[in-house]
C-alpha cells in the first residue's frame, strides 16, 4: 500500500505486533556496522509506541529477540544484550510517565542474571498501569509458548486437578504469553520478507497480515499509520461469508 493514510482511520487494530526486521541490512546498505542498525532501529520502537498510544492501540507487541537469534554471531548477540540493557534502563521510566505496562514474553531464564533483575523491575514498576500494555518478545518462540503452555495442561492433569477432557483452545490460551490481551489485530513484518519466523503462531490465527519492504530503522509514524489504514480496509470474516457479516 503506497499511497499515505491520514487520520481518518475508522477501524484501529486493538493489538498491533510487528517483528522488527531489517537493521542490518539498514547498516550495512550505509557501510555500518550491524550493530549500528540495532542502535538506529531503538529510535522505531520510540516512534511506533508512541504512535500506538496515540492512535489508541490497546496492546504493542515487538518481536526483538528470537529462540533461534542465538545462532547470530556471537559478538552481534552481546551487543543486542547489552542494548536491551540500555534501553531497559533509559526506557522504562518514560513508559511508566505515560500510564504503559511494560512485560517481557519469552524464557527470560537464559539471559543474565542483571538483565533478568532490570527485567523484573521493569514489570513491577509498570505493573499497575492502566494504558497501552507494550510487550517485548525476547528469547520467545511461538512453538515455544505453545509447548510451554501444553506442559502446564500436562502438569494440572498429572496431578489430578484437571482433567484431560477439560483440555480445550479456550484453557490452551489461557496458558500462553499473551492472554490476557486482546486478540491479535494485526501482524506487521518490515524488511522485505514474506514470513512469520515462529512469531505468536498461535495469536496469528486470525491475524490480518501486513508485509513491508520498509527496513525497520525506517519504520517511522507515517509507515504504522500506512499499516493501520491497511487493516482499516480489511474485511473481517472469522470463517463467515462477507454478506453475513453485513446483516
Amino acid at each position: 500500500m503506497t499511497e499515505a493514510i491520514t487520520d481518518t482511520l475508522i477501524k484501529v487494530p486493538q493489538h498491533v505486533a510487528i517483528i522488527m526486521d531489517g537493521n542490518g541490512r539498514w547498516a550495512q546498505q550505509r557501510g555500518k556496522t550491524r550493530v549500528a542498525g540495532h542502535k538506529s532501529g531503538v529510535e522505531s520502537v520510540r516512534t511506533s509506541v508512541s504512535t500506538a498510544i496515540k492512535y489508541g492501540v490497546k496492546a504493542l507487541t515487538l518481536f526483538a529477540f528470537s529462540s533461534e537469534n542465538w545462532q547470530r554471531p556471537e559478538q552481534e548477540v552481546s551487543v543486542l544484550m547489552d542494548l536491551f540493557m540500555f534501553v531497559l534502563t533509559r526506557e522504562v521510566k518514560k513508559l511508566h510517565k505515560n500510564d504503559v505496562r511494560f512485560q517481557v514474553i519469552g524464557d527470560v531464564s537464559r539471559f543474565s542474571e542483571n538483565l533478568q533483575k532490570k527485567i523484573k523491575v521493569s514489570e513491577d514498576l509498570t505493573a499497575n498501569n492502566k494504558g497501552m500494555v507494550l510487550s517485548v518478545a525476547a528469547n520467545y518462540g511461538g512453538r515455544w509458548d505453545i509447548a510451554n503452555a501444553a506442559k502446564i495442561l500436562a502438569g494440572k492433569v498429572s496431578n489430578n486437578t484437571m482433567s484431560v477432557d477439560d483440555i480445550t483452545e479456550e484453557t490452551l490460551h489461557q496458558y500462553t504469553c499473551l492472554a490476557n490481551l486482546p486478540e491479535l489485530d494485526l501482524l506487521i513484518r518490515t524488511g522485505g520478507d514474506f514470513r512469520i519466523s515462529n512469531f505468536l503462531l498461535w495469536q496469528a490465527a486470525y491475524a490480518e497480515f501486513y508485509f513491508t519492504e520498509t527496513l525497520w530503522p525506517d519504520f517511522d509514524e507515517q509507515a504504522l499509520i500506512n499499516a493501520m489504514g491497511c487493516f482499516d480496509q480489511r474485511e473481517r470474516r472469522f470463517g463467515q461469508t462477507g454478506e453475513q457479516i453485513k446483516i
